[in-house]
């Protein structure tokens, strides 16, 4: 029994201090998966969004945290509980996503490990079976090292978490798992393979034949029958390959520009996905950087998904000397942590990304 607790304590230990590092690593982009769950469509606490950020650096560090007390045994009653009231929360929620196809991606691994709604479900079914057996043998959970170097560990963790989740906050994710990670070029990361698994469908027809219902079960080709159709019902398969970037492009009054801007050799892309939102301080430097690029012969461009009048305003109001274009707010935030936040491209590739507070570190 001690062997089988010691196994599980250790499954769920790492489990969770990897979550939340992962999740740490990037807690801008899991503030934007809660404020996914918080939305009118999901959980319907939209009076919880402007705290989405906060509400997930204290989930991550707790859950890294909460890891750390599992393994050495410290306040086994405090972490066992802790554990199995956030496992039961997060296990109803990956349920409702799932079933009622809410949230396409629970983020529980960040953008490391992307789960669809039903593998989140059953990893956490998974997770919660482990927590509860540890539940029940809580005797087992005996301490590990000194207990006395116990609380001294916890807060030392605490602080390195925080301390983490401060630079990454002000710089970038220190680890970049998304498709527009340095080095990747991202037209090529638009497209398909000749040779990609397609996406496979089952067509249900339905006619009347003979007055009696007939039903015909293809892969889509109208069959050739005598009979009057009623309906056809259609389901997916399989997926099929889907590009890793499938919804960035750049629009200038309607046009899409996109292919012409990844064409460029040199490009200095300055991106804000909502200028209501964005960063009052980062202009100075971006305006700074910007005239140097013009000078050293780079094609500057701002992409934001606001509106005409807002762009127009923040171009007036800082003196901006480039102009911005249209651009999906999902895709912007995929592309970088920052809002505002800086990229070079030479030919569609990424060569650099930092956090406007890292402008000076752009290296023309």
């Amino acid at each position: 029994m001690k062997l089988l607790v010691g196994i599980a304590r250790v499954l769920v230990g790492v489990l969770f201090i990897f979550s939340g590092f992962i999740k740490l690593n990037d807690p801008v982009g899991f503030s934007f998966k809660l404020q996914e769950y918080f939305g009118e469509n999901v959980l319907n606490l939209e009076f919880l969004i402007p705290f989405a950020l906060v509400i997930a650096i204290i989930l991550v560090v707790f859950e890294l945290v909460l890891g750390i007390m599992l393994l050495i045994g410290y306040l086994p009653k405090f972490t066992m509980w802790s554990l199995l009231l956030m496992i039961l929360f997060f296990t109803f929620l990956t349920f409702y996503s799932a079933y009622f196809n809410k949230v396409t991606d629970c983020g529980c691994f960040g953008d490391a490990i992307p789960l669809t709604p039903w593998q989140s479900f059953y990893k956490d079914v998974i997770l919660l079976v482990l927590i509860i057996f540890l539940f029940v043998k809580i005797k087992y959970l005996t301490p590990v090292l000194a207990p006395v170097s116990h609380r001294w560990i916890i807060f030392l963790f605490f602080m390195l978490s925080f301390m983490f989740a401060y630079y990454v906050l002000m710089h970038l994710p220190v680890f970049d798992f998304r498709a527009y990670k340095v080095g990747n070029n991202i037209k090529e990361q638009m497209e398909v393979p000749e040779d990609a698994p397609k996406a496979v469908f089952e067509y249900k027809w339905k006619f009347v034949q003979d007055g009696e219902e007939l039903v015909i079960t293809n892969r889509g080709e109208y069959p050739q029958i005598d009979g009057e159709f009623i309906d056809v019902e259609t389901k997916q398969l399989s997926e099929g390959y889907v590009p890793p970037v499938t919804d960035f492009q750049i629009e200038d009054d309607g046009e899409d520009i996109t292919d012409e801007i990844l064409a460029e050799d040199k490009v200095l892309l300055i991106i804000a996905y909502d200028l209501r939102k964005t960063e009052r301080d980062g202009y100075k430097p971006v305006k700074s950087l910007s005239e140097e690029a013009l000078k050293k012969g780079y094609r500057v461009v701002g992409l934001s998904a606001s509106g005409k009048d807002e762009r127009r305003k923040l171009i007036e109001r800082y003196d901006l000397n480039f102009d911005f274009y249209q651009t999906d707010e999902t895709a912007l935030k995929a592309i970088v942590r920052s809002n505002p936040g800086i990229l070079t491209l030479e030919q569609g590739t990424i060569t650099q990304k930092k956090h406007w507070y890292d402008a000076a570190d752009i290296k023309l």
